[in-house]
Protein backbone atom coordinates (compact mmCIF):
# COMPACT_ATOMS: atom_id res chain seq x y z
CA UNK A 1 0.00 0.00 0.00
CA UNK A 2 2.81 2.68 0.71
CA UNK A 3 3.97 2.00 -2.80
CA UNK A 4 0.81 2.98 -4.40
CA UNK A 5 1.32 6.19 -2.01
CA UNK A 6 4.50 6.97 -3.02
CA UNK A 7 3.55 6.14 -7.04
CA UNK A 8 0.68 8.50 -6.58
CA UNK A 9 2.69 11.19 -4.75
CA UNK A 10 5.60 11.13 -7.31
CA UNK A 11 2.58 11.91 -10.12
CA UNK A 12 1.01 14.82 -8.58
CA UNK A 13 4.49 15.97 -7.26
CA UNK A 14 6.25 15.48 -10.22
CA UNK A 15 9.30 15.07 -8.63
CA UNK A 16 10.71 12.74 -6.31
CA UNK A 17 12.20 15.04 -3.74
CA UNK A 18 8.50 16.73 -3.28
CA UNK A 19 6.90 13.62 -3.39
CA UNK A 20 9.27 12.68 -0.12
CA UNK A 21 8.45 15.54 1.72
CA UNK A 22 4.92 15.36 1.39
CA UNK A 23 5.45 11.24 2.14
CA UNK A 24 7.52 12.08 5.11
CA UNK A 25 10.30 9.31 4.01
CA UNK A 26 13.58 9.93 2.66
CA UNK A 27 13.92 10.88 -1.25
CA UNK A 28 16.22 7.62 -1.68
CA UNK A 29 13.73 5.13 0.30
CA UNK A 30 10.85 6.56 -2.14
CA UNK A 31 12.90 6.16 -4.90
CA UNK A 32 13.99 2.57 -3.69
CA UNK A 33 10.35 1.66 -3.11
CA UNK A 34 9.29 3.23 -6.49
CA UNK A 35 12.18 1.06 -8.77
CA UNK A 36 10.56 -1.99 -6.33
CA UNK A 37 7.26 -1.63 -7.91
CA UNK A 38 8.36 -0.55 -11.23
CA UNK A 39 10.39 -4.26 -11.35
CA UNK A 40 7.57 -6.26 -9.69
CA UNK A 41 5.35 -5.10 -12.78
CA UNK A 42 7.67 -5.13 -15.50
CA UNK A 43 7.15 -1.68 -16.60
CA UNK A 44 8.46 1.77 -15.85
CA UNK A 45 6.20 4.08 -14.53
CA UNK A 46 7.53 6.76 -14.95
CA UNK A 47 9.90 9.14 -17.02
CA UNK A 48 13.05 10.25 -15.07
CA UNK A 49 14.28 13.78 -16.43
CA UNK A 50 16.79 16.72 -14.33
CA UNK A 51 13.68 18.75 -13.08
CA UNK A 52 10.88 16.69 -13.77
CA UNK A 53 9.14 13.53 -13.47
CA UNK A 54 6.39 12.59 -16.31
CA UNK A 55 4.59 9.15 -15.72
CA UNK A 56 4.86 6.46 -18.40
CA UNK A 57 1.56 5.96 -20.61
CA UNK A 58 1.68 2.87 -18.15
CA UNK A 59 2.40 4.82 -15.51
CA UNK A 60 -1.02 7.21 -16.29
CA UNK A 61 -3.10 3.45 -16.15
CA UNK A 62 -1.73 2.45 -13.38
CA UNK A 63 -1.87 5.48 -11.51
CA UNK A 64 -5.72 6.43 -12.42
CA UNK A 65 -6.10 2.60 -10.87
CA UNK A 66 -4.09 3.39 -7.38
CA UNK A 67 -5.60 6.54 -6.40
CA UNK A 68 -9.03 4.34 -6.44
CA UNK A 69 -7.61 1.69 -4.39
CA UNK A 70 -6.30 4.60 -2.03
CA UNK A 71 -9.72 5.69 -2.07
CA UNK A 72 -11.42 3.00 -1.16
CA UNK A 73 -9.22 2.17 1.39
CA UNK A 74 -9.25 5.13 3.02
CA UNK A 75 -12.96 4.90 3.09
CA UNK A 76 -13.16 1.60 4.49
CA UNK A 77 -10.59 2.91 7.64
CA UNK A 78 -13.07 5.75 7.97
CA UNK A 79 -16.12 3.37 8.20
CA UNK A 80 -14.45 0.54 10.27
CA UNK A 81 -13.31 3.90 12.36
CA UNK A 82 -16.77 4.88 12.96
CA UNK A 83 -18.22 1.69 13.59
CA UNK A 84 -15.98 1.38 16.05
CA UNK A 85 -17.16 4.30 17.76
CA UNK A 86 -20.64 3.51 16.81
CA UNK A 87 -21.01 6.60 15.10
CA UNK A 88 -21.92 4.44 12.10
CA UNK A 89 -23.13 0.53 11.26
CA UNK A 90 -25.36 -2.19 11.44
CA UNK A 91 -26.40 -4.75 14.32
CA UNK A 92 -28.31 -7.60 13.26
CA UNK A 93 -29.94 -9.26 16.50
CA UNK A 94 -31.96 -12.84 16.13
CA UNK A 95 -34.35 -13.17 18.51
CA UNK A 96 -37.02 -15.58 19.56
CA UNK A 97 -40.91 -14.20 18.70
CA UNK A 98 -41.88 -15.02 22.69
CA UNK A 99 -39.22 -12.36 23.63
CA UNK A 100 -39.14 -9.67 20.90
CA UNK A 101 -42.43 -8.07 21.00
CA UNK A 102 -42.12 -7.63 24.88
CA UNK A 103 -38.15 -7.14 25.09
CA UNK A 104 -36.33 -5.44 22.15
CA UNK A 105 -38.79 -2.15 21.69
CA UNK A 106 -37.69 -0.28 24.57
CA UNK A 107 -33.88 -1.49 24.16
CA UNK A 108 -34.10 -0.65 20.32
CA UNK A 109 -35.16 2.77 21.74
CA UNK A 110 -32.59 3.84 23.78
CA UNK A 111 -30.11 2.02 21.37
CA UNK A 112 -30.98 4.26 19.00
CA UNK A 113 -31.04 7.47 21.07
CA UNK A 114 -27.70 7.03 22.12
CA UNK A 115 -26.10 5.69 18.90
CA UNK A 116 -28.76 6.94 15.71
CA UNK A 117 -26.48 6.09 13.25
CA UNK A 118 -26.48 2.14 13.92
CA UNK A 119 -28.95 0.72 11.79
CA UNK A 120 -30.85 -2.45 13.84
CA UNK A 121 -32.18 -5.34 12.17
CA UNK A 122 -34.34 -7.57 14.00
CA UNK A 123 -34.62 -11.80 12.33
CA UNK A 124 -37.29 -13.51 14.73
CA UNK A 125 -37.23 -17.40 14.14
CA UNK A 126 -37.31 -20.45 16.46
CA UNK A 127 -34.30 -21.54 18.43
CA UNK A 128 -32.85 -24.03 15.83
CA UNK A 129 -33.44 -21.46 13.17
CA UNK A 130 -30.99 -19.10 14.82
CA UNK A 131 -28.41 -21.14 15.50
CA UNK A 132 -27.82 -21.87 11.74
CA UNK A 133 -28.22 -18.25 10.75
CA UNK A 134 -25.11 -17.77 13.90
CA UNK A 135 -23.42 -20.28 11.86
CA UNK A 136 -23.20 -18.55 8.80
CA UNK A 137 -22.92 -15.07 10.08
CA UNK A 138 -26.04 -14.01 9.04
CA UNK A 139 -26.67 -12.20 12.17
CA UNK A 140 -24.18 -11.12 14.84
CA UNK A 141 -26.20 -12.37 17.99
CA UNK A 142 -29.17 -14.10 18.87
CA UNK A 143 -31.42 -13.52 22.16
CA UNK A 144 -32.73 -17.22 23.14
CA UNK A 145 -33.72 -19.10 25.81
CA UNK A 146 -32.42 -22.55 27.80
CA UNK A 147 -31.77 -25.10 27.51
CA UNK A 148 -29.02 -24.74 24.41
CA UNK A 149 -25.95 -26.90 24.83
CA UNK A 150 -23.68 -26.42 21.54
CA UNK A 151 -19.99 -26.00 22.21
CA UNK A 152 -19.55 -24.00 19.07
CA UNK A 153 -21.26 -21.34 20.54
CA UNK A 154 -20.36 -18.72 23.60
CA UNK A 155 -23.74 -18.64 25.96
CA UNK A 156 -24.48 -14.97 28.26
CA UNK A 157 -27.38 -15.53 30.86
CA UNK A 158 -29.09 -12.03 30.79
CA UNK A 159 -31.34 -12.45 33.06
CA UNK A 160 -34.41 -15.07 34.04
CA UNK A 161 -38.15 -14.75 34.40
CA UNK A 162 -40.54 -16.50 35.50
CA UNK A 163 -43.93 -18.45 33.89
CA UNK A 164 -46.99 -17.68 34.55
CA UNK A 165 -50.30 -19.45 35.14
CA UNK A 166 -52.42 -17.89 32.94
CA UNK A 167 -56.34 -19.29 33.56
CA UNK A 168 -59.58 -17.47 31.87
CA UNK A 169 -61.73 -15.00 34.20
CA UNK A 170 -63.63 -16.96 36.66
CA UNK A 171 -61.65 -19.97 36.52
CA UNK A 172 -61.97 -21.64 40.06
CA UNK A 173 -57.48 -21.51 40.66
CA UNK A 174 -58.17 -17.83 40.17
CA UNK A 175 -59.56 -17.55 43.36
CA UNK A 176 -55.71 -18.74 44.93
CA UNK A 177 -52.98 -16.16 45.39
CA UNK A 178 -50.46 -18.92 44.57
CA UNK A 179 -51.40 -21.93 42.97
CA UNK A 180 -49.96 -25.31 43.69
CA UNK A 181 -48.69 -26.82 40.63
CA UNK A 182 -50.59 -30.51 41.89
CA UNK A 183 -53.90 -28.36 40.79
CA UNK A 184 -52.95 -28.28 36.93
CA UNK A 185 -53.65 -32.10 37.09
CA UNK A 186 -56.29 -33.03 34.56
CA UNK A 187 -56.73 -29.51 33.12
CA UNK A 188 -56.25 -28.80 29.45
CA UNK A 189 -53.07 -27.22 28.39
CA UNK A 190 -52.25 -24.68 25.54
CA UNK A 191 -48.69 -24.84 24.87
CA UNK A 192 -46.64 -23.26 21.76
CA UNK A 193 -45.65 -25.86 19.13
CA UNK A 194 -42.96 -27.96 18.70
CA UNK A 195 -40.01 -26.03 17.46
CA UNK A 196 -40.35 -23.42 20.07
CA UNK A 197 -38.26 -23.76 23.09
CA UNK A 198 -41.41 -21.91 25.34
CA UNK A 199 -43.69 -25.30 25.06
CA UNK A 200 -40.92 -27.67 25.49
CA UNK A 201 -39.66 -25.54 28.54
CA UNK A 202 -43.70 -25.61 29.81
CA UNK A 203 -43.90 -29.29 29.21
CA UNK A 204 -40.22 -30.06 30.61
CA UNK A 205 -42.00 -28.34 34.46
CA UNK A 206 -44.81 -30.80 34.23
CA UNK A 207 -42.87 -33.74 33.82
CA UNK A 208 -40.84 -32.80 36.44
CA UNK A 209 -43.51 -32.54 38.79
CA UNK A 210 -44.70 -35.58 37.39
CA UNK A 211 -48.09 -34.04 35.96
CA UNK A 212 -49.60 -35.36 32.77
CA UNK A 213 -52.09 -32.49 31.87
CA UNK A 214 -53.51 -32.95 28.53
CA UNK A 215 -52.70 -30.36 25.54
CA UNK A 216 -55.95 -29.40 23.87
CA UNK A 217 -53.76 -26.72 21.78
CA UNK A 218 -50.46 -25.82 20.23
CA UNK A 219 -50.01 -22.56 18.07
CA UNK A 220 -46.98 -20.55 16.92
CA UNK A 221 -48.48 -17.16 18.73
CA UNK A 222 -48.54 -16.23 21.98
CA UNK A 223 -51.53 -13.94 21.45
CA UNK A 224 -53.34 -17.13 20.31
CA UNK A 225 -52.88 -18.77 23.10
CA UNK A 226 -54.04 -15.68 25.09
CA UNK A 227 -57.29 -15.57 22.90
CA UNK A 228 -57.65 -19.49 23.43
CA UNK A 229 -57.13 -19.16 27.35
CA UNK A 230 -59.63 -16.03 27.33
CA UNK A 231 -62.07 -18.26 25.63
CA UNK A 232 -61.70 -20.85 28.59
CA UNK A 233 -60.39 -23.39 26.22
CA UNK A 234 -57.50 -24.64 28.56
CA UNK A 235 -54.48 -23.00 31.14
CA UNK A 236 -51.14 -22.06 29.87
CA UNK A 237 -47.74 -20.42 31.12
CA UNK A 238 -46.69 -17.46 29.37
CA UNK A 239 -43.42 -15.42 30.20
CA UNK A 240 -43.62 -12.89 33.02
CA UNK A 241 -41.99 -10.31 30.37
CA UNK A 242 -45.66 -10.60 27.99
CA UNK A 243 -47.63 -10.05 31.03
CA UNK A 244 -48.58 -6.36 30.41
CA UNK A 245 -49.92 -6.94 26.96
CA UNK A 246 -53.51 -5.63 26.38
CA UNK A 247 -54.48 -9.57 25.40
CA UNK A 248 -52.81 -10.84 28.60
CA UNK A 249 -54.48 -8.27 31.11
CA UNK A 250 -57.47 -10.14 29.90
CA UNK A 251 -56.51 -12.75 31.67
CA UNK A 252 -56.24 -14.28 35.21
CA UNK A 253 -52.05 -14.52 35.93
CA UNK A 254 -50.90 -16.23 38.90
CA UNK A 255 -47.35 -17.67 40.35
CA UNK A 256 -47.22 -21.68 40.98
CA UNK A 257 -46.24 -22.51 44.19
CA UNK A 258 -42.33 -22.50 44.32
CA UNK A 259 -40.03 -23.69 42.89
CA UNK A 260 -41.75 -21.70 40.59
CA UNK A 261 -41.27 -22.19 36.39
CA UNK A 262 -38.82 -19.79 34.69
CA UNK A 263 -36.80 -19.47 31.71
CA UNK A 264 -33.34 -17.88 31.10
CA UNK A 265 -32.76 -15.37 28.36
CA UNK A 266 -29.69 -16.19 26.85
CA UNK A 267 -27.48 -14.25 24.59
CA UNK A 268 -25.73 -16.90 21.97
CA UNK A 269 -22.92 -15.67 19.61
CA UNK A 270 -20.04 -18.14 17.54
CA UNK A 271 -17.18 -18.59 19.31
CA UNK A 272 -15.06 -18.23 16.04
CA UNK A 273 -16.70 -14.63 15.72
CA UNK A 274 -16.42 -12.91 19.37
CA UNK A 275 -19.16 -9.81 19.49
CA UNK A 276 -18.30 -6.61 18.12
CA UNK A 277 -18.66 -3.34 20.00
CA UNK A 278 -22.32 -2.66 19.28
CA UNK A 279 -23.46 -6.19 20.30
CA UNK A 280 -21.63 -5.48 23.27
CA UNK A 281 -23.30 -2.16 24.18
CA UNK A 282 -26.88 -3.75 23.00
CA UNK A 283 -26.30 -6.77 25.44
CA UNK A 284 -25.16 -4.43 28.85
CA UNK A 285 -27.91 -2.12 27.54
CA UNK A 286 -30.83 -4.41 27.73
CA UNK A 287 -29.51 -6.70 30.61
CA UNK A 288 -29.57 -2.92 32.54
CA UNK A 289 -33.10 -1.98 31.64
CA UNK A 290 -34.76 -6.26 32.58
CA UNK A 291 -32.95 -5.68 35.85
CA UNK A 292 -34.57 -2.17 37.01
Amino acid sequence: MNQLRYAVAVARAGNFTRAAEQCRVSQPSLSQQIQKLEEELGERLFDRMKRQTKLTSYGEAFVRRAVRILEEAEMALREATDAKSLLSGMLTIGVLPTIAPYLLPEAISAFARKYPGVEVVVQEDTTGHLLKHLTTYEIDFAIASNPIEDSRFEIQELFAEELLLALPAGHPLARKRTVPASALKGERLIVMREGHCLGDQVLGFCEHREMKPTVSFRSAQLETIYALVAAGLGLSLIPAMAAATERANALELRSIQAPRPERKILAVWPKQRPLGRAARVFLDLMSARSKR
